[in-house]
């Protein structure tokens, strides 16, 4: 009786929210082992610091002699470089924990902020409407009309190299990827019952924004943020790999593959590959997690 009692129980924990999110995420192989690569990696960019074999910043603790050594070599002090180092003898695997950990702090943080910006704004666009609707949708449309990576481009070129600088220039351009989603939800949702009964009810527009309208745009929103966070992660890489992104102290895996570029032709690949391809994983689970979701999450695309 216990164990019909809890399959009942885990049958109606199915029908909710939280039950759809973790069946799209574990219900496919191919989704779960996407989710688990993504957790993972999180997990090693948090705990570089203690787990890395090597701080590859650290000057003092890099060996020169130890220099473009191939994968599963030892230095001169028997130090196992199981990636391989670079030119400065930095361990690679050490370098790469690193370099994750700066790639995915910015792609976070500039995610979090556009998101907040661009849900804001088409919660307010779609609520109010007119004027305030046409000012903020004519706002969307002149930052989706240029590409990405150029209106980064001429920010970073004004405004220079640092991680606050870059985390400003993805801002900038993917509050409009939010703001133009949220309105088509929130247009929607203004216009049914519990919103006018909230308005008759004479809640504030603040509270009827963040409370009432907000909770029901959600879904979407979570799914757009995951998939951007993974776009400006590739965002950031090729400002850093072009040299106007992050500075030299503060390498991310972008500038790890530049660092490599050069060096490829003469043989020395893991340097450039290694990096790349860590960065190939990242965004491609990413984006697999993001799609299941937007699947698992939008009524019209359920079979």
């Amino acid at each position: 009786m216990r164990s019909s009692a809890s399959f009942s129980a885990w049958q109606v924990d199915r029908n909710t929210t939280l039950g759809i999110v973790l069946r799209s995420l574990f219900g496919k192989p191919a989704v779960a082992a996407a989710t688990c690569i993504c957790l993972a990696l999180v997990a090693i960019a948090l705990l570089a610091p203690w787990i890395a074999p090597q701080n590859p910043y650290d000057l003092a603790a890099l060996n020169i002699v130890d220099g473009r050594l191939p994968p599963g070599a030892r230095g001169v002090n028997g130090h196992l470089y199981l990636l391989g180092s670079d030119a400065l003898g930095r361990d690679m695997f050490a370098a790469m924990m690193y370099g994750l950990r700066i790639s995915l702090g910015v792609g976070l943080l500039s995610g979090v902020f556009a998101m907040t910006l661009g849900t804001t704004l088409g919660l307010v666009a779609a609520y109010f409407g007119r004027h305030v609707d046409t000012l903020v949708m004519r706002a969307v449309d002149l930052m989706l009309g240029f590409p990405t990576i150029l209106v980064a481009l001429m920010m970073l070129a004004i405004l220079g190299q640092g991680v606050d600088k870059v985390i400003l220039a993805l801002v900038v351009v993917q509050w409009a990827y939010f703001a133009r989603t949220v309105r088509a939800v929130a247009a929607v949702e203004r216009r049914k019952e519990y919103m006018e009964a909230a308005l008759c009810l004479g809640l504030s527009h603040r509270r009827a924004l963040f409370s009432q309208l907000l909770p029901n745009c959600l879904p979407p929103v979570i799914v757009i943020a995951l998939v951007q966070i993974a776009a400006a992660i590739s965002a950031e890489a090729t400002l850093s790999f072009l040299g106007i992104g992050l500075p030299v102290t503060q390498p991310s895996l972008g500038l790890l593959i530049a660092n490599g570029y050069q060096q490829l032709i003469a043989g020395f690949y893991w340097i450039s590959v290694f990096p790349g391809l860590l960065l190939l994983v990242l965004v491609f689970s990413m984006n697999i997690v993001g799609d299941s979701l937007r699947e698992a999450l939008n009524p019209r695309l359920q079979k």
